[in-house]
């Protein structure tokens, strides 16, 4: 994700669902009174969790590969007297904590970072690589997954020492490959809700660009498709001095590049979101030759299904055109199925927005549009459960005013320069997903 206007601050994400169950709202006084305890755990708590925080943000794993990041919060959990299964869907883990009859209520966060190169200048900045197809390659985590894990433990912690006040089952999910995608699918495929038990309704979270301390959320569509293309243009190599003799890939790419905008800009509904984005381009080792190949990876985000096949179609096209136009062969297409839209329950999130409001109040905000990034939650709404996927700031409120009022825009998630501020961010994500879950698990 890339940074973006601090009213959209949350980042795309949320989830669907399934029958709402008829709880009753939640009272304010009750929500005051949880909030003071939540908070005073979260004061003893902190310096473990900012040590646990800098370690994870200092060694961050890709896609698949995360297992020292799944052991080290595997053994949080047991520490905290959870059941924890390792290994679901490849690196996934499953953490359950049982306190009498109740709902099952999930808790997801993600393992995973991205491959670039840090740059925050942070004294605890990763300089970690990782193998990503047969290249080693800079990791660091850019899109705030370390964040989200620091909130995940602090939870669990909050909620067992106030076990006394909710009864039910919790049910911490440690998810693989977010960035990638397919990490949710993996879980699902490995049976997370058949060998564990199903959940009643799923809680997540995502940092953004806004300010630290506030709270954002919607009901309903939260967020973007998310379809990926790989595409080989196919020519034939010779000398940089002799190109009427060869048929140049590069070329290809560079046509593709600039005319696939076309179809966003001329074919696509033009009220409808679609963006069409590559983001990588191979090709090539020196430029006095013309290479054999040209390899582009890009991804295409939409809200709904018939934009959706418009640009997926519009891409294959024109790559097909490119290269008959250079007399080439056709070229190699492949195109990735990835995230669906997340769809928050409206009920489940009508509740929850409730709570949120009580415990931070103008500061829990309810945006008025999806936001364009992709989660793979969504394929856990698809497997039945009902969620709600909310975002925090984590970045300087006085430096987002500041930002704002000169039109600049500050690095967001995806950023190599991406950097929330640890402890207040950490401490309103941990206080906002404890309130709701305690609230999802109140007794009757």
């Amino acid at each position: 994700m890339t940074a973006v206007p601090c009213r959209l601050w949350l980042i795309a994400l949320s989830l669907a669902m399934a029958p709402a169950v008829a709880w009753q709202p939640a009272r304010a006084a009750d929500v005051a009174t949880n909030k003071a305890a939540v908070e005073q755990s979260l004061t003893a708590q902190y310096p473990h969790l900012e040590a646990l925080y800098k370690d994870i943000h200092a060694h961050p794993e890709l896609s698949f590969q995360e297992k020292r990041t799944a052991a080290e919060l595997a053994a949080e959990m047991r520490g905290l007297g959870f059941e924890v299964t390792e290994g679901v869907g490849r690196t996934g883990i499953v953490a359950l904590y049982r306190n009498g009859a109740g709902p099952t209520v999930m808790v997801r966060t993600e393992l995973d970072a991205l491959p670039l190169l840090e740059k925050t200048g942070l004294p605890y900045a990763s300089t970690a690589k990782q193998m990503l197809r047969g290249v080693e390659t800079p990791v660091a985590h850019a899109c705030g997954h370390d964040i989200h894990m620091a909130v995940w433990v602090a939870v669990a912690k909050t909620l067992i020492e106030m076990k006394d006040q909710w009864s039910g089952t919790l049910m911490f999910v440690g998810q693989p490959a977010e960035e990638a995608g397919g990490g949710a699918a993996a879980m699902v495929k490995d049976g997370i809700f058949t060998r564990f038990p199903k959940p009643d309704v799923g809680f997540a979270l995502h940092v953004g660009p806004g300010p630290f301390g506030y709270v954002t959320y919607k009901p309903g569509v939260i967020n973007s498709t998310s379809d990926g293309f790989a595409i080989t243009f196919i020519g034939k190599g010779g000398h940089g001095s002799r190109p009427h003799v060869t048929i140049d890939p590069v070329m290809m790419a560079g046509h593709f590049i600039v005319d696939v905008q076309s179809v966003v800009s001329r074919e696509k509904d033009a009220a409808r979101f679609g963006v069409v984005t590559v983001g990588a381009v191979e090709a090539g080792n020196a430029g006095n030759v013309i290479p054999d190949t040209a390899t582009l990876r890009g991804t295409i985000r939409t809200y709904d299904e018939d934009t959706r096949a418009k640009l997926i179609e519009g891409v294959e096209r024109t790559a097909r055109a490119v290269a008959m136009m250079a007399a080439a062969p056709e070229p190699e297409i492949k195109m990735s199925e990835g995230a669906k839209a997340v769809i928050n329950d409206d009920t489940l999130a009508l509740r929850s927005a409730a709570v949120l409001k009580a415990a931070f109040g103008d500061k829990a905000r309810q945006i008025s549009a999806p936001g364009t990034a992709s989660e793979d939650y969504s394929e856990f709404v698809k497997a039945g459960v009902p969620s709600f996927y909310f975002g925090i700031g984590g970045l300087d409120p006085e430096a987002v005013a500041e930002s704002q009022a000169n039109n600049i825009s500050l690095p967001g998630n995806h950023s190599p320069r991406f950097a929330p501020v640890p402890e207040p961010t950490i401490r309103a994500g941990a206080l906002a997903m404890s309130l709701v879950v305690l609230d999802a698990l109140q007794k009757k």
